[in-house]
């Protein structure tokens, strides 16, 4: 009865009555911002910058459902998928192969086209951020292992497409994500 009080006087005041549970801001979020902000000329300055992402998946059961597999960065701890810079005598879909076998320790039947692209800005070590096209490969697995490159660096989870949207920040990943059909069975 309280917060049903609070809410309305809140809402005859004109303001919206703070969510229960909702997750505060990060303060890397908002440094990145408040940079941002104080230079935008630098976001745009330079080309996007290309790397390759691996869109992992596996059918679960004999229903016919996929799940998609997500991991956590190194640096800040947020979902992502496995992605890296190209590789030198790589092709992308190679390189994509590469690094979710380094980052989540998966190997699988990797598509040679990409099923989709996104952008994001990355943090590089000096604390500069540069835009990112990342072109995403599908890679159905075959094998999973526990002794990879990155172990015991990154949380893995294999979750349903839609959990795994639900968990990523890129909006286009989202998207991707969220709309993703196997190609080629």
């Amino acid at each position: 009865m309280q917060l049903r009080r609070r809410w309305k006087s809140d809402k005859l005041n004109g303001m919206k009555p703070k969510k229960e549970g909702r997750k505060p801001t990060s303060p890397k979020s908002k440094h990145l911002l408040q940079q941002l902000a104080r230079t935008p000329e630098k976001l745009f300055s330079s080309a996007f910058r290309n790397q390759y992402g691996a869109l992992c998946f596996r059918y679960r059961g004999g229903d016919g459902e996929i799940e998609i597999l997500v991991i956590t960065s190194r640096d800040s701890g947020r979902w992502i998928v496995p992605k890296g810079w190209p590789m030198k005598g790589k092709q992308p879909h190679e390189a994509a192969a590469i690094e979710a076998w380094e980052e989540a320790g998966v190997r699988g039947k990797v598509r040679k086209v990409p099923v989709g692209r996104y952008t994001y800005l990355k943090e590089l070590e000096d604390g500069k951020f540069v835009p990112c096209v990342v072109d995403l490969f599908q890679i159905e697995m075959k094998e999973v292992r526990a002794d990879f490159k990155e172990r015991g660096q990154r949380l893995l989870d294999w979750v349903s497409p839609d959990e795994a949207a639900r968990r990523v920040r890129e909006i286009e990943l989202k998207s991707l994500l969220v709309n993703f059909k196997p190609q080629g069975k």
